[in-house]
């Protein structure tokens, strides 16, 4: 990237003129919300309103232009890539993210990105790892009216992505109506499943209600494995099963398989991400174990400082070798040392890197890469937050910390100014190595793990080998 388009990006995303702008530009009107207007009217999906908010249409496509510039983009493209409305969301979460807390390194949208949602806690398996303890019985969840107003809440905070999890959200009769209802009200929704309810007749209704992410979790690649750790026989053909009809299900449907890695399946996640290549998944997902629900009871299945650091290794010499052989499937992990090692890993003369998070890996050419510092690192409380099935707000689903109840917070303000949450965005509050250690801008240290395991959401993260 030149230099001068790096200073055009500096303008979108760091010029107080900008914060100011989005300051103004921050408002309701009889036309509705200014910035989502204005939106609307830049890629053409509104026609008529006021003048104020053509005039904010003005400005928002000086900052677009200037910014798809900065990026290599021309307005056309620009203009392209924000007709998808979840994308419009996003930037939306971006920009007031910029009026609200400004630019920091790691960067806080205006409202979460993500959250998290466990619908119900009721399941039809029993998982030694389950943060949540879930059962066959259903345990104490909103009523469907109050799910909608949640919903509703959400996205008047203009929350681009709600993904429904559990227990097993397909056991709530009323999930295909509030999914169908987010999906409605512009927000990008997902679902975190066992795959053993998914039929082909469920795929499709998923499909039609509105879901365009589904995350199964498969934790081996055999079902004496699987079985063992999912506690119900049969359950990894029925899992297979499940993700075979989504995938069949069409395009319009995202496909993620999550395994959360221990020392019970790790010798197995090799032979799981070539069975997740050969079913057409997309995303292969490994998840940091984290002692929370029965979780507990098997804290010594977990890795070692030093095999995490061998599987982190191995799952990206996976993504490369996947790669290089031009497969669709990409590997992701919800451990956020995956971006230190990865960057620990280049050689320094590199024109492209990739800074692996646990949303997405990005690719970042030139002075672009400098972005990755505010890409980077723990989510929890910064990108998003988790809803339990009663309404209670936690940082996310395995940081068992209660910090309101959504139905009777402001959820913006709750959001820009909640203690804990702002002390999760502040990487200069952590202890241990996580607090001195370079890479806290792209890592930071698993949160939840630091609080699982000390009792201290500001501790240093004990899974990683620089805190040994």
């Amino acid at each position: 990237m030149r230099a001068e388009d790096a200073e055009l990006l500096e303008f979108v995303v760091g010029n107080p003129l900008v914060r100011s702008l989005l300051r103004l530009l921050d408002a309701e009107c009889e036309c509705g919300k200014r910035l989502n207007v204005a939106l609307d009217l830049y890629v053409g999906e509104r026609e008529s309103a006021c003048v104020k908010c053509r005039a904010a249409a003005s400005v928002i496509a000086r900052i677009l232009r200037r910014g798809g510039k900065a990026l290599g983009m021309d307005e056309d493209a620009v203009r392209e890539r924000f007709k998808d409305k979840h994308w419009r969301k996003g930037l939306i979460c971006v920009l007031k993210g910029i009026e609200k807390f400004g630019v920091r390194r790691p960067f806080v949208p205006g409202s979460p990105f993500l959250v998290v949602w466990d619908f119900t806690y009721k399941c039809n398996l029993r998982c030694k790892h389950c943060y949540a303890a879930a059962h066959p019985r259903a345990s104490k969840e909103l009523s469907t009216r109050d799910a909608m107003l949640v919903v509703d809440k959400l996205a008047d905070a203009d929350v681009p992505i709600l993904a429904f999890s559990g227990g097993e959200p397909l056991m709530r009769k009323d999930f295909f109506d509030i999914a169908s209802y987010a999906a409605d009200k512009g927000m990008y929704v997902g679902v975190a499943t066992n795959g053993t309810l998914i039929s082909e007749d469920v795929a499709a209704r998923m499909r039609d209600a509105g879901v365009k992410f589904v995350q199964i979790s498969l934790d081996g690649a055999s079902a004496e494995t699987h079985d063992a750790f999912r506690g119900v026989s049969g359950a990894f053909e029925k899992t297979l099963e499940g993700i075979k009809n989504v995938v069949a299900a069409g395009d319009d449907i995202f496909v993620d398989v999550s395994t959360t890695i221990t020392r019970f399946n790790i010798e197995e996640v090799p032979k799981i991400i070539e069975l997740c290549d050969e079913l057409g998944v997309r995303w292969f997902m490994g998840f940091n174990f984290v002692p929370s629900g029965r979780g507990v009871e098997i804290v010594e299945y977990d890795l070692s400082p030093e095999e995490r650091e061998t599987l982190l290794n191995t799952l990206l010499d996976k993504r490369d070798e996947l790669q290089a052989r031009g497969s669709s499937l990409d590997v992701l992990t919800t451990a956020p040392q995956f971006a230190r090692v990865a960057l620990q890993r280049l050689k320094g003369d590199e024109e492209e890197i990739v800074v692996p998070t646990h949303f997405y890996n990005p690719r970042l050419s030139g002075k672009l890469q400098g972005l990755a510092e505010f890409i980077g690192g723990c989510g929890a409380g910064r990108c998003y937050v988790a809803v339990e099935p009663d309404g209670t707000i936690m940082p996310c689903v395995f940081f068992k910390l209660p910090l309101g109840n959504i139905m009777k917070v402001d959820f913006e303000e709750f959001w820009a100014s909640n203690e804990v949450l702002n002390d999760l965005r502040d990487r200069s509050k952590l202890k241990g190595h996580c607090g001195v250690c370079k890479f806290r801008y792209y890592c930071g240290g698993c949160r939840a793990r630091a609080y699982g395991y000390t009792g201290d959401y500001l501790a240093g993260d004990p899974g990683c080998i620089l805190n040994r």
